[in-house]
């Protein structure tokens, strides 16, 4: 049996699963928790659930094999270590890792969730036969994933894939800290963000916008709102997610200058929203980069869509048992 533990910055998951004769990750029981406590007393539920989902199925701690915690980074696979995530408030400097070991008497591998997704698409996924590709998590924030001639590639310091953090103009809309950045325009706060930047302007116009009634509705908008607008033909929605897709296709074109990779593999919000943003995303990256190269690069939704998270931390939670 394999323990998983998704942490993210809106919700967290306890997954259990196991390795089928087919060597392919099946989920076992799933329960989602909202990430909307303190940092310890989040950590504190994670594992009581773990514990409950465990006695509950009656499966012993020492049938599990191996325990992945799948985070948002930037953190320290080596130390252990979440270091500060922008999109986990007061998660500074927490050794889960040793906690976690401490806890269960079992073998923890933390990683970044980028990463674990990247090896997850990789083995189980839309990677599964490619040698090179770059996966994008797309969802809350923006980070990426790298595998490169059939590694993974973390950095010197585990911070490779921060695109994130990534400045694509010197004004616009907040993310990882930053005015401008790839996940200021290309992620599921971005993306509110820009909403409510256009909704506030026609508004204030006395023009009507179908995702927000009023200015005290501003802050309620999601890209989950916008993109059920854009659906539905609201201009304002549509041009939000014009915007996302002309800055997702500028920083792919850059991606594929740099890595020339073989396949980029976009999460969450683009296997949503993929009729709203690969037309202008495709027609940039063509403007943008190297022909030869961004012909010879694959993009697709990820194929293991919305049990990727799950699958992601599993997988962590199988390299950990040494199979």
């Amino acid at each position: 049996m394999l323990l998983g533990f998704d942490i993210g910055g809106t919700k967290c998951a306890v997954v259990i699963g196991s390795l089928t004769q087919e060597k392919k990750i099946e989920i076992r029981v799933k329960q989602v928790l909202s990430t909307n406590l303190p940092v310890y007393e989040m950590i504190e539920l994670l594992f009581v659930t773990a514990e409950d989902l465990l006695h509950k199925h009656q499966i012993a701690v020492e049938q599990v094999e191996g325990i992945g915690i799948s985070c948002g980074g930037p953190l320290s696979s080596k130390k252990g270590l979440i270091l500060s995530p922008p999109n986990l408030p007061g998660w500074d400097n927490i050794p889960i890792v040793e906690m976690a070991e401490k806890r269960f008497k079992r073998k923890v591998l933390l990683q970044n969730d980028a990463n674990a997704c990247a090896v997850a698409e990789w083995k189980y996924g839309a990677g599964q036969g490619y040698n090179s590709l770059i996966f994008l998590t797309f969802g809350t924030g923006m980070g990426a994933g790298l595998i490169l001639d059939g590694k993974l590639y973390s950095g010197i310091s585990d911070l490779a894939g921060e695109v994130g953090h990534i400045r694509l103009s010197d004004i616009g809309p907040v993310g990882f800290g930053k005015a401008g950045s790839f996940e200021g325009y290309c992620s599921g706060g971005g993306i509110a963000q820009l909403a409510q930047i256009k909704a506030r302007e026609k508004l204030q116009m006395g023009l009507k916008v179908s995702f927000c009634e009023s200015l005290e509705d501003l802050k309620n908008i999601t890209a989950k709102s916008v993109a059920d607008a854009a659906v539905n033909g609201d201009e304002t929605a549509i041009d939000v997610y014009h915007i996302c897709a002309e800055y997702l296709g500028k920083a792919l074109a850059l991606f594929i200058d740099i890595l020339n990779p073989e396949l980029i593999i976009l999460g969450s919000i683009y296997g949503r929203a993929i009729h709203l943003l690969e037309p202008i995303m495709m027609k940039v990256i063509q403007r943008e980069a190297y022909e030869s190269s961004y012909q010879a690069c694959r993009i697709v939704p990820a194929g293991l869509t919305e049990n990727i998270g799950d699958i992601a931390a599993l997988s962590l939670a199988l390299i950990s048992s040494g199979k």
